[in-house]
């Protein structure tokens, strides 16, 4: 499902701006449309933070720009709590946004493009704060193309080690 709002997006929003949409995550407004928080490459190099608007009109698809940044003006993404499974995050631009990501996962996935594409486009000094390390670098072992599997398989890892132990009487 993902990715066929990711071509439609791709299609009717950001080829027609000229950007190239590397990720998008549904973010929680009290609205009963669907928003996405979107990271896009201009032409011209720029990395572009954009909330996106997604409502019906009959059968056909509509895509409006709600908020757009530059991540040049990115100063911080604060993950809230590292040490919890929660949705929540801060975009500190010059004003402080506070948005609820779909799910954890998602949460992680755009923190995890927007360091990356920091690092090929602008190298500023780019401060992601309470989030687990682990899941954000790219020198970890645990971060790949394969985003949020990895995530999971280390997950099963640690519950089998754990089942593991519970099974095995230790040696008195």
């Amino acid at each position: 499902m993902s990715s066929l709002v990711k071509e439609d997006l791709e299609k009717k929003l950001f080829k027609p701006l000229s950007q190239h949409l590397y990720e998008f995550i549904e973010i929680e407004f009290p609205a009963q449309d669907r928003y996405y928080l979107c990271v896009s490459v201009t032409k011209r190099e720029e990395v572009k933070i954009i909330i996106v608007k997604h409502y019906r009109i009959g059968l056909d698809e509509k895509y409006e720009v709600t908020k757009k940044w530059s991540l040049n003006d990115l100063e911080m993404i604060d993950g809230k709590e590292a040490d919890t499974d929660n949705p929540f995050f801060d975009l500190h631009f010059k004003k402080v946004y506070r948005l609820e990501a779909y799910s954890c996962a998602s949460k992680y996935a755009f923190a995890r493009t927007v360091n990356k594409l920091n690092h090929a486009y602008l190298k500023k000094e780019l401060q992601i704060v309470n989030f687990d390390p682990t899941y954000i670098n790219d020198d970890s072992i645990w971060s790949s193309n394969n985003k949020d599997c990895l995530v999971l398989m280390r997950i099963c890892f640690y519950a089998f080690n754990l089942l593991c132990l519970s099974l095995c009487p230790l040696p008195l």
